[in-house]
């Protein structure tokens, strides 16, 4: 195997020369820094020779002295914080060699047929994409007390001596979790074979440090832009930051077209490897990203908000991708490799790493705790219908009637039983105008209960840390679509508790409402008519098809 991989794909050698820029910017930035202090020399030498003298010498001497000082000192302030400032870090969930010696087989193998340095480790993202991610900066490496960080490596006779030898440590390989439960083994390893042939490019020298530099500009500014600094440190910081703005606007064109030589570089290295497995393989990536976002958005979601974290997405993205195979003519014959071995298979214990996933995807799309609590307790799928459908049904009837109380809404029945027909009847009572201002009661009273329950947002430093980078799924949902929701769900609690339905999942459309074993989907048509419209009589209908009595009380949280 070559030293780094670096072959003569003509991407690499463009990526090398992008490189070489970047680094010519680092060089005049320091040929600046120092100029002052060059000029100051050479005074100071025709000074001593006797080349130069009078007072006016003597004056221009001791002050560029004066300035190269000042200059060294600043240039000195802004080196430590572009060396020291943390670069981002992505999330992951590590995978240490124990838990998966078989993907860990796989990759090297790969990497020995691409004739590049394997990953010095891999980790697992909830999300469907896959990359190779640095992490030799000191704040990322796991040194315990008297030990090296992960990027030195001890021989014998430096162990003994106290000293290390330092090497250039390959990138992290990060693999998008759902990849894992619903690829195969070879096409995992075709997916994967860009990827890792990326490792090759990134161990040259030249790439190696332009990327240093460029990520140390980048975590410099993010440090001059935390919040909470004082005057005294936002100051100085604020200098740090503009200088660091100023050198990442000089060398961003280069380094993305590095970053796009470096991808190109490895692409070509990798079509030696599965290329007709990976053109089918792609196939597959585009059916994941839409069964993922459907299991997010629409089931996953409902239930973080209910407090209820699901710890089985990537099981579950399965099913939801089969289902959407089978509603999508587009992906039929896709079934049909359920049969071969699943990627999974290559860890010791999936169902450990899924659930370690799918906290981490509840902690970056919903803002969820870190650990589980008697407020933030796993799901498992058998158990959502029962403790997040039936439960948020109930939740969003208590807080519509809850509303009607607030503004003055007269019960037919004693209090304490609330019923559909006088949701139906406040909505029907006016022109609209008692729609909106429900509405509007609706979302001001879960917006405040969302403030309460919310995280403090985390600053670009938590990256990697114990705070994580928030990424919500959804815009806030409108006072209108509120209503619906609550609405509807007021519908679906009527219909158990007085039609004997249940509540269902459905893998890509979420809580549903089964009637007789069969999910009903003809619901929000007559909810939107009754909401918009203020017309309840397609309601009616729909609920004397199902055999729901709306002046029959319903059980509530």
């Amino acid at each position: 195997m070559s030293g780094t991989g670096m072959g003569g794909e003509a991407g690499a050698q463009h990526a090398r020369s992008r490189a070489l820029a970047v680094l010519r910017i680092r060089s005049r930035a320091l040929a600046v820094a120092l100029l002052p202090a060059a000029v100051a020399v050479v005074l100071i030498v025709a000074a001593a020779q006797g080349r130069i003298g009078g007072s006016g010498w003597d004056g221009a001497r001791w002050a560029v002295t004066a300035a190269a000082l000042l200059v060294l000192l600043l240039a000195a302030a802004v080196a430590a914080v572009i060396v020291r400032a943390r670069p981002a870090l992505s999330p992951t969930v590590d995978l240490a060699e124990s838990a998966a010696p078989d993907l860990y087989r796989l990759v090297r193998d790969l990497a020995e047929r691409l004739d590049v340095p394997p990953p010095s480790a891999i980790a697992l993202t909830p999300d469907c994409d896959s990359w190779l991610e640095d992490r030799t900066h000191p704040a990322h490496t796991a040194a315990g007390q008297g030990s090296l960080p992960a990027r030195f490596i001890r021989g014998g006779a430096d162990v003994r001596s106290g000293r290390a030898r330092r090497v250039p440590a390959a990138p992290v390989l990060v693999i998008g979790s759902p990849f894992m439960w619903w690829m195969r083994v070879g096409e995992l390893r075709a997916i994967l074979a860009p990827v890792v042939a990326g490792t090759g490019p990134s161990a040259h020298p030249d790439i190696a440090a332009a990327r240093r530099f460029v990520r140390g500009l980048d975590a410099a500014v993010g440090v001059a832009a935390r919040p909470g600094l004082g005057v005294l440190r936002r100051i100085p910081l604020g200098f740090v930051g503009s200088i660091a703005r100023l050198l990442l606007r000089g060398c961003r064109v280069h380094a993305a077209e590095m970053e796009r030589g470096v991808a190109a570089a490895a692409s070509e290295r990798a079509q030696a490897v599965d290329y007709g497995v990976r053109i089918v393989a792609q196939e597959q990536v585009g059916l994941a990203y839409a069964g993922w976002d459907r299991l997010l958005t629409r089931v996953a979601l409902p239930a973080w908000r209910m407090g209820r974290w699901p710890s089985r997405l990537d099981a579950g993205v399965v099913s939801a991708l089969t289902e959407l195979s089978r509603r999508d003519r587009l992906a039929e014959g896709f079934t049909s490799r359920l049969g071969e071995r699943p990627a999974c298979d290559l860890l010791e214990e999936p169902g450990a790493a899924d659930e370690a996933t799918s906290l981490l995807a509840a902690r970056l799309f919903h803002g969820g705790p870190a650990e589980p609590g008697p407020d933030w307790a796993p799901v498992d799928w058998a158990a959502y219908p029962e403790e997040v459908v039936d439960r948020k049904w109930r939740t969003e009837a208590a807080r519509l009637h809850r509303v009607l109380d607030a503004l003055g809404e007269r019960r037919d029945t004693e209090p304490g039983a609330p019923t559909l027909a006088r949701v139906i009847d406040h909505l029907t009572a006016s022109d609209g105008e008692a729609a909106e201002r429900l509405a509007a009661h609706i979302a001001a009273e879960v917006a405040g209960e969302e403030a309460a329950s919310a995280p403090p947002a985390p600053g670009p430093e938590s990256w990697g840390a114990d705070a994580v980078p928030l990424f919500p799924l959804q815009p806030p949902r409108t006072g209108r679509e509120l209503l619906a929701d609550h609405v509807t769900a007021m519908v679906c609690c009527a219909a158990v508790d007085t039609a004997g339905a249940l509540p269902g999942l459905d893998w890509l459309d979420g809580p549903s409402l089964l009637v007789d074993d069969v999910r009903r989907s003809d619901l929000a048509s007559p909810v939107l008519t009754l909401v918009e419209d203020g017309d309840a009589d397609a309601l009616r209908g729909w609920l004397a098809s199902v055999g729901i009595r709306p002046e029959k009380p319903v059980r509530l949280v």
